[in-house]
């Protein structure tokens, strides 16, 4: 018994080795690589692509989780549903969970960015890099300050998210063969975590939670949709997928909208699941919130993990790994603590995370809440509020629902119909 259990071993083994040098022979030798600009996407994903039915140049978004350490490439099929084609493990990134605020807080972005083809940098010193529009025009009006946050290779981060340089090559690809498509804007998502019921209330202690509840709405619509939502700024907040009166104007007051039917239907229905998964969460979590940890701890982690090895994962670390869960008044004391180590060495809190637990309880069910106004983000009311608005970075994505349109002797493009009759169970 004891032979053919050592026998089982060593075949599984052997099955495992062969995955491995699978994996690293469809790595690409970047030494063979003579152009970077042009490099083709590997022949395994454009055959992923044909078995999903999506075309090598249809449109393309980008979702960050940043607690699991994930960047995953959405492409549409042909019925113009986005769907993960690539994944990739961040090789670094900088700072906790939470949003960028200012300069040199090491915090990488969080929320709804718009890249357009001038945010492809061909000529960077980290291989490649993909400028993400920090700051757009929800992080201007609320006064958050940073630039030159990019998506890049070469693994080393501040304030970016990096990747390793062959993980940069296929992203670039990516949004190069979309662009030559005809996709004028691609939608990067940036979230701190997978927004479920279950990691909302893990979270709901975090002061960043109102600012994440806001972030949720548009995750929310994703997921109903299985399409980028359209996204605007008005009275400092994002808003998503609405019908206006007027224009969005960042700082103003905001138009008159109103949530397509189809849309707030779906919504409500997911709503109603969510509501329900908290309420079960909640009891699964009494009393315990999540720790959210550092970055040295995140690289204490991978240091004690890798051994000497190469270790496929993040240098800097996942906060999955490195965080735990807590008794809120353990994790009070923790936190107070961070703060109050950081004030005596001279430095200041920069990132809301690490400033003292908020003790209020998250209300479920926001995601059809198109007006629920962030209650106060620690931190951002110490940045000027009338800093201009940048026009550079676009947040409407005029392709992200677009059909490709019916051929006719006639050369006039197709007028885009809403959103709403394209997400119409009828359409």
């Amino acid at each position: 018994m004891r032979i053919r259990h050592l026998a089982y071993i060593s075949l599984m083994a052997l099955a495992l080795a062969g995955c491995n040098d699978t994996l690293e022979s469809a790595s690409v030798d970047l030494s063979t690589v003579k152009n970077k600009v042009e490099q083709p996407l590997p022949a395994h994903i454009i055959a992923d692509m044909a078995k999903k039915g999506m075309d090598r140049n249809s449109p393309i978004m980008i979702r960050i989780f940043k607690e699991e350490g994930v960047m995953e490439i959405l492409k549409a099929n042909q019925s113009n549903r986005f769907e993960v084609i690539a994944s990739y493990n961040i090789c670094a990134w900088s700072g906790r969970l939470g949003p960028k605020v200012k300069e040199g807080d090491r915090q990488a972005p969080e929320g709804f960015y718009m890249l357009t083809p001038a945010n492809l940098n061909p000529n960077s010193k980290y291989y490649l890099a993909i400028n993400t529009g920090f700051p757009n025009r929800y992080d201007a009006a609320n006064g958050r300050t940073g630039a030159n946050l990019m998506i890049h290779g070469a693994c080393s981060s501040s304030g970016c998210y990096s990747m390793t340089d062959q993980e940069v090559l296929e992203i670039y690809a990516f949004a190069r063969d979309a662009f030559k498509g005809g996709q004028k804007a691609v939608q990067l998502e940036a979230f701190p975590f997978r927004m479920t019921a279950e990691n909302m209330v893990k979270h709901r202690l975090s002061p960043n939670i109102e600012f994440w509840k806001m972030l949720k709405i548009g995750y929310d619509n994703f997921e109903v949709t299985k399409r980028p939502p359209e996204v605007e700024v008005c009275e400092k907040k994002y808003v998503f997928n609405q019908e206006a009166s007027g224009p969005f104007n960042a700082g103003g007051k905001c138009p008159v909208m109103t949530t397509p039917p189809a849309l707030q239907t779906a919504l409500l229905t997911h709503d109603k699941q969510y509501d329900a998964d908290y309420a079960t969460a909640l009891k699964k979590y009494d009393g315990m919130a999540w720790y959210d940890p550092t970055e040295a701890e995140r690289k204490a982690v991978v240091a004690k993990t890798r051994k000497g090895h190469d270790i496929a994962y993040a240098p800097t670390g996942t906060a999955l790994a490195a965080g735990k869960m807590m008794k809120v008044a353990d994790l009070e004391s923790m936190v107070a603590n961070q703060s109050g180590q950081q004030l005596a060495r001279g430095a200041t809190v920069a990132n809301p995370t690490t400033a003292s637990v908020r003790m209020a309880t998250a209300a479920p069910g926001l995601a059809g809440q198109q007006g629920a106004q962030p209650a106060g983000i620690a931190v951002a009311a110490n940045v000027p509020a009338n800093v201009p608005i940048p026009m550079a970075n676009p947040m409407v994505n005029p392709l992200a629902y677009a059909v490709p349109p019916v051929e006719t002797a006639e050369t006039e493009p197709a007028k885009k119909p809403p959103f709403w009759k394209f997400w119409a169970k009828s359409e």
